[in-house]
């Protein structure tokens, strides 16, 4: 047949087929179906891994090419190219782009990919993937552990020649942990980031307590936790985004005032909003400078680098005042920014707008899945091995006979039919026998094999427990989660705040009173002062949503010191703290700002108490790790700006720090291994500015000082201690706490090892926290919620009881 040409008539008996189809139906199935391939297989992630499609393609890839934290980094073009040559049908920029996210530790709670090269700041995009190289971050693996184990489902890959996970086993909430933003068609998610521990807790608790309410479950999950810390301005927007999964919260930078030459004040700012570059904000203080909407700025230096980490300095020209100039910088620029909450993740392929509760639940289902799923393949592996081995011993015991009935067969099929009818072998342990080699056939191995299967018989008994037994199942994966957070849990980063604090709007100070007032630290490190007479009043011993460490009376224009774990004794403007409003109920500290916008700490360093700087103060008594009390003389209390008040041994620190009230002032030691000294403060000898103390209380070898206090011996006082493993991640167990008269516990002379105080249970070694001093005492957690208390117990030396939540600070009524 000749070929035809583009020119030639078309035939009269050519057959076409030409469907007339309605443009707007054609429009409307077009943009539908690229509408679900946007939501479903781009840009939302799934609630129960927190992963959008290429996140998971990436993660599993990496997993399958052995590029684990234990291996050498790859270049990142090979892993790019691997997963859009298997499984992703997008481009290579794409790709990448999602890989170098999950290495930027500003972007995410808790990276999943650790990075070698240069993956971009927050104002700079990061190098092409041919000069950068990654790795799996040991995060990473337990959101891939089991998934090799049946324990979720694959679905084919673009091209159906290979598979792929549906979803990844997720040991760890990566949805809430590192959040989430994606713009789809007709919907939009963003999540920010929260504290792996806070997360775990709130999980663990509504494990036990699956109708928990968000009340509840906040007072494990404050709000978020962001990688850049900063701090939020305002909770209930993050209560809304809790409620209805929609919500906004302020994000706000860490800045603190002082000198930063001779004769100019400036603004330090170390931490900035979440997303927020310093280049950004220099550029827009440039600008308003420029336009004559912001005075008083001499000078905008970003000395940020690998060292300090974010250091922005902002020198205020002499004639402005630094706290206005301070506001105005938070109301024009990116210093102070907006995050809205839109919680919107697929929930069996289904998106859907989920509360916090909502968040955890499908979380748990999922984990309840993959655990039961992987307890049922190792149930059935071990049950093969037990079948095999079965086999094994059968054939062992007989082994003459075996091996005259395998020589007199003509071939194999002869021997092993003759082996099932004579030992009644199923044709699988047949099959293992034959294959069996000479070596195995020895007293030893039937040793071996004898004390194999009887491990995994009980290696079976214990899978089928979990699989009948639902509470099982729901303590395993309780287990597993802290288990992840020991091992990958930080401290919170983010500071919460409930309101702004004092606000000043005018470049002149407004004048303020010298009136008597009272300055709080708080266990959360917040810092602020109240015009109240805390004399009398609820407030004297509590706080709202925190707890109150140490307090120091003066007045509103007067000077406080902060002494430090390190030894170090630094003066505070009382002015310059934020000011609780008067209230007849307890202060909330959460009004307070950090410490850290006050002092410049080293790292590691912690403010331990408050003293006033009063001549008729009977002088400050402190204590240290390592057993050593000093009392300072009170001239030596008003001496410089900052000043050692300790000479401290390597390795020493200090860990409590107390006011001496009055003359007949009991000092009190409690010790890791649950001892408990206390003595008068009148038989320690007040030393000056070098004096490094004196013995305080005897250490057992390896023990440690977990509270040092004061107290009025003639006053109602407890002792509260709290029990947990050494091995734990601070913060991520509970542990067991106890709740005894001081009464029960006899004196002792200064220098001795005091008597016990605290006998500890199985999986107990140490003490992780206590207190010691009047009623009532209160305690509370890492994020500052309340933690209730037993009621007292009779022994001094018995046991606690499991608390309902791990107890960061324990505290007591503030002595007058």
């Amino acid at each position: 047949m000749a070929r035809r040409t583009k020119t030639d008539p078309i035939p009269d008996d050519f057959d076409e087929h030409i469907v007339d189809i309605d443009v707007r139906d054609e429009m409307r199935t077009s943009y539908l179906e690229y509408a679900y391939s946007v939501i479903y297989s781009r840009a939302l992630p799934d609630a129960r891994d927190g992963l959008k499609p290429v996140q998971r393609r990436i993660l599993y890839t990496m997993n399958e090419m052995g590029v684990r934290p234990d291996r050498g980094h790859v270049k990142s073009a090979r892993v790019v190219g691997e997963v859009m040559g298997r499984l992703h049908p997008h481009g290579d920029g794409a790709i990448y782009d999602a890989l170098v996210r999950m290495v930027q530790p500003w972007s995410l709670r808790l990276p999943l990919i650790d990075g070698h090269g240069n993956f971009g700041s927050p104002d700079d995009p990061p190098a092409a993937m041919r000069y950068s190289e990654c790795r799996m971050a040991a995060a990473a693996l337990p959101m891939t552990a089991g998934i090799d184990e049946d324990t979720v489902d694959f679905k084919p890959n673009y091209d159906s020649r290979e598979f792929e996970p549906v979803v990844l086993p997720a040991a760890f909430p990566n949805l809430l942990v590192n959040g989430a933003s994606g713009i789809a068609v007709g919907m939009a998610t963003n999540l920010a980031p929260h504290n792996l521990v806070e997360v775990v807790q709130a999980l663990r608790h509504l494990i036990a307590h699956p109708q928990a309410t968000l009340d509840e479950l906040m007072r494990f999950i404050p709000g978020p936790d962001l990688p850049t810390g900063g701090k939020i301005v305002g909770l209930d927007g993050i209560r809304d985004a809790y409620e209805t999964g929609r919500g906004s919260f302020r994000m706000r930078a860490s800045a603190r005032i002082q000198s930063v030459t001779s004769r100019r004040k400036g603004i330090v700012v170390t931490e900035l909003p979440h997303n927020v570059g310093p280049e950004r904000v220099v550029e827009r203080i440039k600008v308003l400078v420029q336009t004559k909407k912001l005075l008083g700025i001499a000078d905008v230096k970003d000395l940020t680098d690998r060292t300090k980490g974010l250091h922005l300095v902002i020198e205020i020209k002499n004639s402005f005042h630094a706290e206005a100039i301070l506001e105005q910088l938070y109301r024009q620029t990116p210093m102070e920014e907006s995050f809205g909450v839109n919680a919107v993740a697929l929930v069996d392929g289904q998106p859907r707008t989920l509360g916090l509760q909502q968040m955890l639940r499908v979380y748990l289902d999922h984990r309840y899945e993959v655990v039961g799923r992987r307890s049922a393949f190792r149930r059935t592996k071990a049950q093969e091995r037990l079948h095999l081995v079965e086999g094994l011993l059968t054939a062992i015991v007989d082994i003459d006979e075996v091996i005259q009935l395998i020589r007199s067969s003509d071939n194999v099929d002869e021997a092993r039919t003759r082996l099932m009818t004579v030992f009644d072998l199923t044709e699988l342990q047949t099959n293992y026998i034959l294959e069996m080699p000479l070596r195995r056939l020895t007293r030893f191995s039937k040793i071996e094999l004898e004390k194999e299967q009887s491990e995994l018989a009980r290696t079976i008994e214990g899978l089928t427990a979990i699989l009948e037994d639902d509470t099982l199942l729901r303590k395993v994966v309780a287990d597993e989660l802290t288990d992840v957070a020991k091992q990958h849990g930080t401290p919170r980063r983010t500071v919460l705040l409930a309101s702004a604090g004092q606000q000043v709007t005018a470049a002149v100070p407004v004048e303020i009173a010298d009136d008597p007032c009272r300055v709080l630290l708080s266990s959360t490190g917040l810092l602020a002062r109240t015009s109240v007479d805390v004399s009398s009043g609820e407030h004297a011993s509590r706080a709202k949503h925190d707890a109150l460490t140490s307090s120091a009376t003066t007045t509103a224009r007067g000077t406080v010191g902060a002494v430090t774990s390190s030894g170090r004794l630094v003066k505070l403007d009382v002015l310059d703290l934020p000011s609780l409003p008067t209230t007849a109920q307890a202060p909330n500290l959460q009004g307070g700002a950090p410490v850290s916008e006050f002092l410049a700490l080293d790292p590691g360093e912690r403010v331990v108490c408050l003293t006033s700087l009063s001549s008729d103060s009977l002088g400050l008594a402190l204590g240290t790790v390592a057993g050593v009390v000093k009392r300072v003389q009170p001239e030596m209390l008003s001496h410089r700006d900052s000043w050692d008040v300790i000479r401290l041994d390597a390795g020493d620190e200090v860990v409590g720090g107390t006011e001496l009230l009055h003359a007949d002032d009991e000092l009190v030691f409690v010790t890791s291994d649950g001892q408990l000294l206390h003595f008068a403060a009148s038989g320690v000898r007040p030393q000056g500015r070098s004096g490094g103390g004196v013995a305080g209380v005897r250490l057992a070898p390896g023990a440690t000082v977990v509270f040092f206090g004061s107290l009025d011996p003639a006053a109602d006082n407890v002792v509260v201690t709290v029990a947990g493993s050494s091995d734990a991640l601070p913060g991520t167990e509970a542990g067991t706490v106890k709740v005894t008269a001081f009464s029960q516990y006899p004196g002792k002379g200064r220098g001795t090892g005091g008597v016990r105080c605290h006998r500890f249970l199985k999986g107990e070694d140490r003490l992780i926290t206590a207190y010691g001093g009047g009623t009532p005492a209160t305690a509370a957690a890492s994020s500052g919620s309340p933690v209730d208390l037993p009621t007292q117990a009779g022994r001094r030396d018995g046991s606690g009881t499991p608390a309902a939540q791990p107890i960061a600070a324990i505290t007591g009524p503030l002595r007058m």
